[in-house]
């Protein structure tokens, strides 16, 4: 099993388990010190795992991996803790599986949000998104923006642009093995970055706004995607963002069609 090999490769076989893959509110601030090449090494090592069973099977991890990821370059001794805090919760759900529903009639359905400016240095945002079929997750995506968001609407913007052209992709994707499909939904919990994604005018506060972010007005328009408001309370897409609290990490883990024995954290 993949996920023993990581753990006993990191010398944590024998740790006690977390609740949650980082502590809530942690932020990884950026290394000032000279670079250590054996901490990078081990660092690297470990995040580098980690992103492997993120990108197959743990979308659960999704944040913490890529948050830390960003210092693979100059990591401080705080981020390989952290890296091995990741650890920490993978021993707690050695068992967990993505459980997908074939008889549910559930179809293809999509979430994504975003926060605003969350990394002090760049001011960054960071975006989540996530498209579930059957009950169960298909693709995931935790990244920061490649540019900065001026608002917050922007921010939510630019994750819920980003999600279309992914859903558009899969819908495409369907399509041509045969399956003819209606408008896709995808739920935000912004009204004004669905308003600015349904209206194809350009207002003055959004044209400078990266124009490959307007393409989702055209998936709007050709009915590809249908644009559902949700609260932000009950996004779960909000797990791809940020670090959560417990309570709020297993509420959102449990939607994502992630399944886990009776017992486990």
């Amino acid at each position: 099993m993949y996920l023993q090999k990581v753990v006993e490769h990191c010398g944590m076989l024998n740790a006690k388990s977390a609740s949650t893959p980082l502590p809530a509110g942690y932020y990884a601030a950026k290394n000032t010190e000279p670079v250590d090449a054996e901490l990078r090494s081990h660092f690297q090592t470990v995040i580098g795992s980690l992103l492997y069973l993120m990108l197959g099977t743990r979308p659960n991890i999704a944040f913490a991996v890529t948050h830390l990821s960003h210092h693979a370059v100059n990591p401080s001794q705080d981020h390989l803790n952290k890296a091995l805090y990741i650890c920490h919760y993978l021993i707690g759900t050695p068992t967990y599986s993505l459980v997908y529903n074939g008889g549910s009639g559930a179809g293809l359905i999509a979430c994504t949000d975003s926060d605003w400016g969350s990394d002090p240095t760049s001011c960054l945002s960071q975006t989540g998104f996530y498209l579930k079929l059957a009950d169960g997750l298909i693709s995931w995506t935790s990244c920061a923006q490649k540019t900065i968001a001026y608002l917050s609407t922007e921010a939510k913007y630019m994750a819920l642009s980003n999600c279309a052209r992914q859903v558009t992709w899969i819908r495409s994707l369907l399509s041509e093995l045969g399956y003819k499909l209606k408008a896709i939904p995808i739920c935000g919990d912004n009204q004004g970055s669905i308003f600015m994604a349904s209206n194809p005018v350009t207002e003055p506060r959004s044209k400078h706004i990266n124009i490959r972010y307007h393409g989702i007005h055209e998936s709007v328009t050709k009915g590809n995607v249908e644009l559902f408001f949700i609260d932000g309370a009950e996004n779960p897409a909000d797990l791809l963002t940020k670090n959560l609290p417990r309570e709020k990490f297993a509420k959102f883990r449990a939607q994502l069609g992630l399944q886990f024995p009776s017992g486990s954290i």
